[in-house]
């Protein structure tokens, strides 16, 4: 079997990970800001997403803060 299949979706490292809930609907907001959401991999409202713990992600959680809420 291949070694990628036993991995969860921390990472490799097994680091800190951050769920994220889409509380407000994107509807008439930034066309960005909707990039951003559909980058955190949420689509409607109260969706959840489990990420990695990353600069990144956190940048982009704090673009769309009033959309969303950290669990």
């Amino acid at each position: 079997m291949n070694d990628q299949s036993n991995k969860d979706a921390a990472g490799a490292k097994g680091g800190a990970t951050v769920t994220v809930q889409l509380v407000k609907s994107v509807a008439g907001t930034r066309e960005s800001h909707r990039a951003t959401v559909r980058g955190l991999g949420l689509r409607k409202t109260n969706s959840t997403s489990t990420l990695e713990d990353t600069p990144a992600v956190r940048g982009m959680i704090a673009k769309v803060s009033y959309l969303v809420k950290v669990l």
